[in-house]
């Protein structure tokens, strides 16, 4: 991280509110695509991937120069994980203080779309942990990871935007589980029984196979770039914004 990252109440400020936004446009566009297009899944799922590429490409850049903009805990252990190998990157309590912003900023954007929608909260009773799933998980967060801190490595992180936006959007359709890639964001859609929604009896496979997932790119990661890796700890981008107090 930078020599004088903003103070780390802004920093958790920022990933709680990042995840909380991040989450509400994912299921806010996944109930309005079932209103707007009840009988075509396939519309559904355009309209859904849609919103949540330009929402997070905006998402971060609002928030990347206060915390990274992770809004992620898989990208905050790689991050804490990179670090160690330099004595820099996220120390154990901010690692601890990403995860707990970033999990209850998912919840809280899942209560959110379902107030702006009425449709209220309730827990999902979509399963979706089949063997395909998990491994799409697994092959959806370990090119997540992968892509990021390479954009980091190779000092191109001011590309994250449009370049983690867009792997998201593709992962959307070339993943069978939609590309969740985001233990948080898994845990938030419990709270909203629609097409965004997942049963918690889900929850923990996806959530394994994320991490899973998050292993195999910090491999690929150092086995791409074995000299570069060890400086790619300033993710999503750079922490540029000098505010201490």
């Amino acid at each position: 991280m930078t020599t004088h990252p903003p103070a780390l109440w802004r920093r958790a400020l920022a990933e709680v509110l990042g995840t909380c936004l991040l989450v509400a446009i994912v299921v806010g566009s996944g109930i309005a695509a079932q209103q707007l297009s009840p009988d075509d899944v396939g519309l559904q799922l355009l309209q859904n991937s849609t919103a949540t590429v330009l929402g997070l490409t905006v998402l971060i850049l609002i928030f990347g120069p206060i915390s990274g903009a992770h809004f992620n805990p898989a990208v905050s252990l790689v991050d804490w994980i990179l670090g160690r190998r330099t004595g820099r990157g996220l120390s154990v309590k901010e690692l601890c203080t990403y995860i707990a912003s970033q999990t209850v900023g998912a919840i809280g954007g899942s209560v959110l779309a379902n107030t702006m929608f009425e449709v209220g909260t309730s827990i999902s009773g979509k399963e979706r942990a089949t063997p395909g799933h998990l491994l799409a998980e697994v092959v959806a967060t370990s090119g997540l990871v992968l892509l990021i801190f390479s954009l980091a490595a190779t000092k191109r992180s001011s590309l994250a935007a449009p370049a983690v936006g867009a792997y998201i959007g593709a992962a959307y359709w070339f993943t069978s589980s939609t590309s969740f890639a985001n233990p948080a964001v898994t845990v938030g859609r419990i709270f909203s029984d629609t097409f965004a929604g997942i049963a918690p009896v889900s929850v923990p496979g996806f959530v394994l196979a994320q991490l899973i997932g998050a292993a195999v790119g910090l491999g690929l990661l150092v086995a791409l770039f074995p000299r570069d890796a060890r400086t790619a700890d300033d993710v999503v981008v750079p922490h540029t914004v000098n505010t201490r107090a």
